[in-house]
């Protein structure tokens, strides 16, 4: 590609809005933000670059929530309570909730349907008077100094617009808006490598009577048509698990790598490009092998979601970065704001491999400290969800659904704090901070009872 710039005349960008609170990106952890800061009585606004919610949930097609629930001492507990069970319970109304089922034999996940969750989100953030801007992207920011946020500048059809705020929470995955803003980060390991993208797609025609418990028997059918030449496979451990309808199911064979092996990056448009090609060359064959499995004879694909499922790109490095042995040593923090009970699911060339903490000898899960939340350098921001202050290794547990709502849940709290006390995030009363959490059924872990029931 050409190395040639243009200049761009200088212009009047028009105001959008002013709000005490911003949030960009809105997957699980800008859900939780903007509605726990407006329920806080702040004047909030979430920003999102497709037109419904649920981040990679929604467009990626994940269509499952992982780390809503630990392993605690051999028995299952849902250990994210607060907003993410009001979510939760609204997809249930609408049908559109499964009942949680094991995975690997040692932890439970949750799969939903996406037009619910999306119905969910919506009437979620209505309920709680969360003004939304679809359809809209992030491009930049404009700074006050070096360590104060002015605006947000987005993209729209109504071209370039400014959203000024008292305080930004980057709930974008990739934190963008830290990267605009100057605040320190890490890419990948460091090392060139990152978790590699999926492309999920959903089957429907499936004879249910007739597939029964697929998901056991698929991967000795891989190793079979792998050893007769007939099919190749991206990856090892593939997902093939029923919806709530037993027709539907939903399927991930893929693993999205450049020609050196490592991962597509999720922050690199040319890749990004490259990525989805493959992303959907890859779903097909994946469905051309499973046409082959009993029960999936006359199946067909219902759904490829818009984009790529992005694990890690950009980690923003705060007061403190969630280790992989935090993980699996089930660590404690004196400013714990949630907990994650995710194992760590490392994504490596060809295979997915998970590491759990000791079962049954451990309690299951980590707590979140509010340090990662706060990114270095920037006085009025706040992050939460996959871009959120952790290792390579630490990330690859805590970027689950689960802990990013309990991160999102805490951001949007802390924010609203910081307001009302005229202060800045990293100065707020964390004491305060975990006594509301607490209050509003959230699970922080730190001197409370494991909830009961799953």
């Amino acid at each position: 590609m050409s190395a040639k710039t243009i200049e761009e005349p200088a212009r009047q960008v028009p105001i959008y809005g002013e709000y005490e609170v911003a949030v960009l990106g809105g997957g699980p952890a800008g859900i939780a933000a903007a509605v726990a800061s407006a329920r806080a009585g702040r004047r909030t606004l979430l920003i999102e670059r497709y037109g419904f919610l649920g981040g990679m949930g929604t467009a990626a097609g994940v269509t499952n929530f992982c780390g809503l629930h630990a392993n605690v001492h051999g028995g299952m507990h849902r250990v994210v309570q607060g907003i993410a069970s009001d979510l939760l319970a609204r997809i249930d109304r609408l049908d559109g909730l499964n009942a949680p089922h094991l995975i690997l034999g040692k932890i439970f996940a949750q799969a939903y349907d996406t037009a619910a969750y999306k119905i969910a989100a919506d009437d979620l953030l209505a309920a709680h008077k969360v003004d939304i801007l679809f359809h809209a992207l992030g491009a930049g920011v404009v700074m006050d100094d070096d360590r104060r946020i002015h605006a947000l500048m987005v993209e729209t059809k109504a071209g370039r617009q400014a959203v000024r705020a008292g305080i930004f929470i980057d709930c974008s995955g990739d934190g963008d808006l830290a990267a605009w803003a100057g605040a320190p980060f890490e890419l990948g390991d460091n090392a060139g490598s990152m978790l590699y993208p999926s492309m999920m797609l959903r089957l429907n025609g499936i004879d249910p009577e007739k597939a029964g418990d697929a998901w056991r028997t698929i991967p000795a059918l891989m190793e079979k048509a792998e050893a007769a030449g007939t099919h190749r496979f991206p990856r090892k451990s593939a997902i093939v698990r029923p919806q709530r309808s037993g027709i539907e199911w939903r399927v991930n064979f893929t693993q999205l790598a450049r020609e050196d092996g490592s991962a597509i990056s999720g922050i690199d448009p040319d890749q990004m490009t490259r990525g989805e090609i493959e992303g959907r060359r890859q779903a097909v064959q994946a469905f051309e092998f499973l046409r082959t499995v009993p029960g999936f004879e006359r199946s067909y694909i219902v759904d490829l979601p818009p984009q790529l499922g992005i694990r890690e790109t950009r980690r923003v490095i705060g007061g403190y970065m969630l280790s992989g042995e935090d993980v699996l040593g089930c660590a404690s923090f004196e400013d714990s704001i949630g907990v994650n009970g995710w194992p760590i699911e490392a994504h490596v060339p060809g295979d997915v491999i998970f590491k759990f903490p000791p079962i049954p000898e451990s309690r299951g899960f980590n707590e979140l400290p509010y340090r990662m939340l706060v990114p270095e350098g920037i006085d009025n921001l706040l992050m939460a969800g996959r871009c959120a202050s952790m290792t390579h290794e630490g990330q690859s547990a805590a970027r689950v659904s689960g802990a990013c709502f309990a991160m999102g849940e805490a951001a949007g709290l802390a924010a609203a704090q910081a307001l009302s006390g005229n202060t800045i995030p990293r100065h707020i009363a964390v004491e305060k901070l975990q006594q509301t959490l607490k209050q509003q059924g959230a699970f922080i872990g730190r001197d409370q009872s494991v909830p009961k029931g799953l």
